[in-house]
């Protein structure tokens, strides 16, 4: 049997009051407490104009502290909460599981404690970037790596696909503390993708429109550049396919055989 307090992880979406779904919006109008997360102040307001109780989980971010710790202080203050018996709503920009370990924790607890809880999807900024830059995943592929995941840990690279790196803006970062970071992480980033890719091969800087009078960010640049240009948190790495696939003979001639046997 659950317990009184419930809570939905909600996604505003990625650019202010055209992504939120009617059953998220919903969601923010009856609840008791709404925990909002999001870096520009107007979705913040915009959020207020839902409902009369809404919590700002930006306080928790200071640089010099891990994120870890802020990540932690949000699902206590949302929890704290859920188990005084309310009905709680985290209003989360994007889509509310991705790149968001808040979310996904609070519903892991509340689950464990004997409340309800789920998540709501939202447009997240991989889906913008399909929209802006013109890419059908289902043509070439692509390969996702958070940049500093994709830097620690030995990954697969298919110069065939599309490579996204998400968080270029902290790629090497260990501390966690960091908002920024300076060139040297970038480079070495940079010298490991031309291991697989020319240093002339064109990548895009990508960034989606927070505002409906935004235009995104898609900036295309060389490959050896990335260390030196402008790149924030909110910024997205893409780099095209630099070679053409080849064919699988070997199951091409297979897959004849069968359809002979018909």
């Amino acid at each position: 049997m659950s317990n009184k307090g419930s809570l939905v992880n909600v996604g505003l979406g990625m650019t202010l009051g055209s992504h939120i779904s009617p059953l998220s919006r919903n969601f923010i109008e009856n609840a008791d407490v709404v925990f909002v997360a999001a870096s520009n102040k107007l979705v913040e307001e915009w959020v207020e104009g839902m409902n009369t109780d809404v919590r700002t989980l930006q306080q928790y971010y200071n640089e010099g502290t891990s994120r870890m710790i802020t990540y932690r202080n949000m699902v206590e203050a949302i929890m704290t909460e859920v188990r005084a018996g309310k009905n709680v709503v985290g209003a989360f920009y994007g889509h509310p599981g991705v790149f968001a370990w808040a979310p996904h924790e609070t519903i892991r607890q509340c689950h464990k404690e004997g409340f309800k809880a789920h998540m709501e999807a939202g447009i997240s900024a991989e889906d913008c970037l399909y929209a802006d830059l013109g890419i059908d995943p289902g043509t070439r592929g692509c390969i996702h790596y958070e940049a500093s995941q994709f830097m620690f840990k030995k990954k697969m690279l298919d110069p065939t696909a599309y490579l996204v790196l998400w968080q270029v803006g902290i790629a090497g970062d260990k501390t966690l503390a960091k908002f920024s970071i300076e060139s040297e992480y970038k480079q070495v980033l940079v010298d490991m993708l031309t291991r697989v890719y020319p240093e002339d091969h064109v990548i895009i800087l990508y960034e989606c429109a927070v505002l409906p009078i935004e235009q995104a960010r898609t900036e295309q640049i060389a490959l050896k550049d990335l260390a030196n240009v402008d790149i924030s948190l909110k910024t997205t790495v893409v780099i095209p396919p630099s070679q053409e696939p080849e064919e699988n003979t070997e199951i091409l001639m297979e897959i004849a055989a069968l359809s002979k046997k018909k």
